[in-house]
């Protein structure tokens, strides 16, 4: 699978903040894609300094598996709070190379423009796959938000200085709500519906749950040193 090369990896936390703030002109909040029959769950786990990368292709809607890489590398840069999209997305791009199918869409766990420079982890990774992205995150990086209703589906925006940056989004009856904000190429209306979509009586999307299990260990996997 082909990505986009915007700019070197080996740099300092400044030069990383200097790349958020400049690629993130180049995000595009609207939908810009066509149907979408696969969709892919991506996560990474850690082990001591190997980040294993798993990237879950499902179908759409039926959310079957369909193919699934995991490759394990070195962690190259420091864990920093905002600046996650330099540490996990090299490794993600080793994993999208070796996949055979290629993904309509891509469900991240984490941010996309709900993040301080409107530029995390599934932004990034967004731009450099050319790739429609949603981030649907487990816990709040940054805006805030009133707790919406109990039941499923219900929404409400998650705003930074009158900004709308996200939703914070009930997956399942009284459960805790989930993050969905803009990654690329989509509106945040459908990344809200389409993470919905994705969701089968769990907090979490399906994409985001095989792609853990992927990276723990839970599923059986040929994976690869790099």
């Amino acid at each position: 699978m082909q990505y986009r090369s915007l700019h070197s990896w080996d740099v300092t936390p400044e030069e990383a903040r200097e790349i958020q703030n400049r690629l993130r002109t180049e995000v595009i909040p609207t939908d810009q894609f066509g149907t979408i029959n696969t969709v892919a769950g991506v996560d990474i786990g850690l082990k001591k300094d190997i980040a294993l990368a798993s990237v879950v292709v499902l179908s759409f809607p039926g959310l079957q598996v369909v193919d699934s890489e995991v490759a394990a590398c070195a962690v190259r840069f420091p864990y920093i709070p905002g600046l996650l999209s330099f540490r996990e997305v090299p490794p993600l791009l080793t994993a999208f190379d070796r996949l055979q199918t290629e993904p309509d869409l891509v469900i991240v766990d984490g941010q996309g423009i709900a993040h301080p420079r409107r530029f995390g982890l599934a932004s990034h990774l967004g731009l450099i796959l050319d790739k429609p992205t949603i981030g649907c995150a487990k816990s709040r990086l940054w805006g805030r938000y009133e707790e919406p209703g109990p039941e499923q589906g219900a929404y409400t925006h998650l705003v930074d200085k009158g900004e709308v940056i996200g939703a914070a989004v009930r997956t399942r009856t009284n459960v805790r709500v989930v993050y969905v904000s803009v990654g690329h190429r989509i509106s945040l209306d459908s990344a809200r519906t389409l993470t919905l979509a994705c969701c089968r009586g769990y907090r979490l999307p399906e994409t985001t749950r095989h792609a853990h299990n992927a990276a723990s260990g839970k599923t059986p996997q040929n994976t690869l040193l790099f």
